[in-house]
């Protein structure tokens, strides 16, 4: 099932005394900050005033936060999308983290490996992390380990080097 809303964001914390927050951007949409630009907290819209780099993080400052004070109050939050803004991927080795999550894990001689559970972001390629047996693997996204994604048959076909699983 899709989900009515897809997460692009977290805000990790306030910057400074005029509303701006320090968001740890989880898109790869530049466009999804750019001012003018909606997101969600919960059921609320936020629209982008101005967004800046700042170190790994964005710093943007919403039309309806004007201090510190609200700003604060937004820690910690998801920053979220409606589902049918998300737009197709150009790859076909691309996918949204909710098209991936629990999915059946194979090896490629059909063997279940364990169900995918989420998407962990690392510096040199993706980790996906799939959960075997109440314990959790985190498989690099590359093509030498995963060899086809299903998303019909809901499958996840893994060539996992030894000694992963």
């Amino acid at each position: 099932m899709e989900p009515e809303r897809l997460v692009v964001g977290r805000i990790a914390k306030a910057h400074g005394i005029r509303g701006e927050v320090a968001i740890d951007v989880l898109s790869d949409e530049p466009a999804r900050f750019a001012p003018g630009a909606r997101v969600f907290v919960g059921e609320r819209a936020l629209t982008v005033a101005t967004s800046r780099a700042h170190h790994d993080r964005l710093l943007v400052r919403f039309d309806d936060v004007p201090d510190r004070s609200a700003a604060e109050a937004l820690q910690g939050a998801e920053l979220t999308i409606p589902a049918d803004e998300a737009g197709a991927l150009d790859d076909e080795w691309s996918f949204y983290p909710h098209q991936l999550a629990g999915l059946t894990v194979t090896d490629e001689d059909g063997h279940t490996l364990g169900t995918m559970d989420r998407v962990d972001e690392s510096p040199s390629a993706d980790l996906w992390v799939v959960r075997v047996h109440g314990r959790e693997v985190l498989v690099p996204a590359v093509r030498d380990i995963v060899i086809r994604v299903d998303l019909d048959a809901r499958t996840i076909v893994l060539r996992p080097p030894e000694g992963l699983f």
